[in-house]
């Protein structure tokens, strides 16, 4: 399917739970929105964006997602921006289908030189405001975090580092939010996100260990609101647009960090927007 032999990069997570369709927009909203007026670059979040413009810089890009319905708009966008890629199911609790899903990629497309962990979850987020308390968290929403957290990225990791190593370069990008600096309190309509602290660890593990042999690691914090079509109709978007990000500034600087030259890698970043102050 590569038949140019491009570079290539591989999106966990390449679609959003806040996009027209999604899990989080059906929650918050209570139907899909229609995003025909949106630019492309905003309509799949972070991991869209990201896809998009690793595409537009030569990289055949592998688009994982739990269905491969989710993505096929995406598939579609980027065909027609004169990208390649392929859409790939992958379930991040099962190691079966984490394992599936690379050797279809290695097999059809090549070892990736670039992953971008962007993977996200909603569990917890519809728990009503009396359910704050962890005693009243089912262990069943924690599972799937620790799966998405902590399981999932050690599990990519093995799949795509070795062949990193050998050939002494590439990138293992980490997409994460401010829950990843320190824990905080579970609030009503939030997810449980204090797992994620594992995946900043992860990170920093992996820079220690792979650094040497060529293999930038960096966690990216992304510390706001992401504009998409499900959050573009919040209310707090809608009264302060200026506390929304740009997906598409988003991936220029996970693109920024991929193209760092070795004498100068960032190994933690922290994406704020202007008007809000950073988490700490």
């Amino acid at each position: 399917m590569n038949n140019t032999k491009k570079p290539v990069a591989v999106v966990i997570g390449a679609t959003s739970k806040w996009q027209s369709d999604g899990r989080n927009t059906r929650l918050a909203h209570g139907t899909d929105i229609d995003d025909s007026d949106l630019p492309m670059g905003v309509r799949w979040g972070i991991g869209g964006a990201v896809a998009q413009k690793f595409a537009a810089e030569g990289f055949f890009v592998a688009l994982t997602t739990r269905s491969i319905s989710n993505a096929t708009a995406l598939e579609q966008a980027i065909v027609g921006q004169g990208g390649d890629c392929m859409i790939v199911e992958l379930d991040l609790v099962s190691e079966q289908s984490i394992s599936s899903a690379f050797a279809s990629i290695r097999r059809e497309a090549g070892d990736p030189g670039v992953l971008i962990y962007n993977a996200g979850y909603l569990e917890g987020r519809d728990l009503p405001p009396e359910k704050e308390l962890l005693e009243h968290i089912p262990v069943e929403i924690f599972d799937t975090a620790q799966h998405i957290s902590s399981r999932g990225p050690f599990l990519v990791a093995k799949e795509v580092l070795p062949a990193m190593r050998e050939k002494g370069a590439g990138s293992f990008l980490i997409s994460n939010n401010a829950a990843s600096l320190r824990g905080r309190k579970r609030m009503t309509g939030q997810s449980l996100y204090y797992p994620r602290v594992m995946m900043r660890t992860l990170a920093q593990v992996l820079t220690e260990e792979y650094s040497e042999h060529g293999v930038h690691v960096a966690n990216v914090v992304i510390d706001g609101l992401i504009d998409s079509p499900g959050t573009r109709a919040l209310s707090r978007a809608q009264m302060n647009p200026d506390v929304v990000m740009n997906p598409v500034n988003l991936a220029e600087a996970f693109y920024y960090l991929h193209t760092q030259d070795k004498s100068c890698w960032t190994h933690e970043l922290q994406l704020t927007p202007h008007v809000t102050k950073p988490s700490f």
